[in-house]
């Protein structure tokens, strides 16, 4: 039995009058941690149980960590998630309230990373936040989903941060035989990993990540996303982080639920009408994110001046 749920697909009346066609939302956000994150991850900590893990370790203080506490909680298996020091408090006391383990450790995640590396014993799992054939195969179910429900979109929105999500859609549309659907891979701007990878023909890091949209905030995404890319008609958009924020304000107005910024860049792209243009009916992936409150989305927008 599978940790997710299916989410609803749902075709969004407010989008599809500003874009002028017909646009289609895969809610991930009402996953039961507040993300798709559930799903590769779900599938990992699910393989790995089989296999005798007693613990399972993440090093993440997003979704990606909250999935594997939500994961590791329904399965009775013990969960340590190592999150850098800019983890927020509400993140750390989500990640409690699954009975995770909360170690803080190190300014950035690859930090955090490389302590949570050194926890993982003989009997234990470490769950990657992003880069993992279990993950891909797992969100790829999502697609599995919408071509279950008989809708084949003519294109794909969706964010981009590590790659996991792009890497598992992917999959999801070449195993339905839908090679011809391109993917529209969004990111703000001070967190383009996949665009730099793509302008520089190979994975390289980013210097820093300057975006509010920290759930993005992968210096160098994943080799398997850049290879997905390059085989699949993937294109490569930017978004500002002003847009971005100004989506998750307009998505919870619209649809009564609340993203976070990383989500927000995909939306951001569905609610400018001319970047779907060529497009008749188009999937966004609403990939959500637990992490966020309104009021610190507003005091991001009232910071960008």
């Amino acid at each position: 039995m599978s940790l997710h749920i299916q989410t609803p697909l749902i075709e969004s009346r407010p989008l599809s009058l500003i874009a002028g066609r017909s646009v289609w939302l895969k809610l991930e956000a009402l996953q039961p941690c507040g993300s798709f994150k559930l799903r590769g991850v779900g599938h990992a900590c699910q393989v790995h149980h089989a296999r005798g893990a007693r613990h399972f370790v993440s090093s993440s203080g997003g979704n990606a960590g909250l999935a594997v506490a939500y994961a590791g909680r329904k399965l009775g298996v013990p969960v340590t998630v190592v999150v850098p020091e800019t983890t927020t408090e509400r993140a750390k006391a989500l990640l409690r309230l699954e009975d995770a383990k909360v170690v803080v450790h190190g300014s950035s995640w690859q930090e955090a990373n490389e302590l949570a590396q050194t926890l993982v014993g003989p009997d234990d799992a470490f769950i990657h936040p992003f880069d993992d054939p279990l993950l891909w195969a797992g969100h790829a179910s999502m697609i599995d989903e919408v071509a279950r429900a008989g809708m084949k979109p003519d294109a794909v929105v969706l964010s981009v941060g590590g790659g996991g999500l792009l890497s598992g859609v992917v999959e999801g549309l070449e195993r339905n035989g839908w090679h011809d659907v391109p993917v529209l891979a969004v990111e703000t701007d001070g967190a383009a990993s996949l665009h730099a990878a793509l302008e520089a023909g190979q994975t390289v890091e980013l210097p820093r990540i300057t975006s509010v949209a920290t759930s993005l905030g992968a210096k160098r995404v994943a080799e398997q996303a850049l290879a997905c890319a390059q085989r699949h008609p993937v294109e490569s958009c930017l978004v500002s982080d002003r847009a971005a924020l100004q989506a998750c304000e307009r998505f919870l107005l619209d649809h009564r639920v609340l993203v976070e910024p990383a989500c927000g860049a995909a939306l951001a792209l569905a609610y400018q009408p001319e970047a779907l243009a060529a497009y008749r009916n188009v999937l966004v992936i609403v990939c959500g994110g637990a992490t966020a409150t309104l009021e610190q989305i507003q005091a991001w927008l009232a910071a960008q001046g």
